[in-house]
């Protein structure tokens, strides 16, 4: 009995998939605050499956990256239900998560998160069998896009932040563009539990967010020592 929760973005995913199969699974795009309705969600989910947390063999998390509250929320939800339960705990990328929305596309998938200021968190995976081509990352997106231009292979973009960037991304790749449709640019709680059978059990109290940038406290405090440095 497996319970997945991704608050990566905006969108909350939770779901529970017993024995590979999906119980019961919800997925809201409210940008609603997650720190206000994650665990309220679990609990409704669980309370409707008829599942109590004892039940529970292991919780899969989204990792991240994405919203800094949003992960961390995510991941501290997962990270003491699976302590206090004394469960396996596993993460998968966010990333990932919402590529497994195209597998099976004949070319590369495409994940894409806006992350402001012409910038993404972005990654390609093959479509086939979501083996990462150019690793997760927060980039600058039109560079990002003149990278998977040198593949010269068809490219389906997939996420919630699509129309944001369709433009430079139609500018750059043409006719080698696809986005997926709209029920498919959200991710599924189905699909992280799904990709969590490939991945190894993770130490609970060792186990941190992947931002895939740094925060801008952390900007702040390195332009400061570069001021102190001059």
């Amino acid at each position: 009995m497996i319970l997945g929760i991704d608050t990566s973005n905006s969108p909350l995913a939770i779901a529970l998939v017993k024995d590979d199969t999906v119980l019961i699974e919800e997925t809201q795009n409210l940008k609603i605050n997650h720190s206000l309705t994650a665990m309220p969600a679990v609990e409704e989910l669980m309370k409707k499956a008829k599942i109590a947390p004892g039940d529970l063999t292991q919780i899969v998390a989204a990792e991240g990256p994405g919203s800094y509250t949003g992960v961390r929320i995510g991941l501290t939800i997962a990270k003491t239900l699976a302590w206090s339960l004394k469960i396996p705990f596993v993460t998968v990328s966010s990333l990932k998560v919402l590529a497994a929305n195209g597998q099976g596309f004949e070319g590369m998938v495409c994940p894409v998160m806006d992350a402001r200021r012409g910038t993404a968190f972005t990654a390609l995976y093959n479509g086939h069998n979501l083996e990462a081509v150019i690793s997760d990352q927060h980039s600058d997106f039109k560079t990002f896009l003149e990278q998977v231009l040198i593949h010269e292979k068809p490219v389906l973009f997939t996420g919630i932040d699509l129309e944001i960037h369709r433009p430079l991304i139609e500018e750059i790749l043409g006719d080698l563009a696809n986005f997926s449709s709209f029920p498919n640019r959200l991710p599924k709680a189905s699909n992280l539990i799904a990709l969590a059978a490939a991945e190894e059990a993770k130490e609970v109290h060792h186990t941190v967010p992947e931002y895939r940038r740094i925060t801008e406290a952390e900007a702040n405090l390195t332009k400061t020592g570069e001021g102190k440095s001059r």
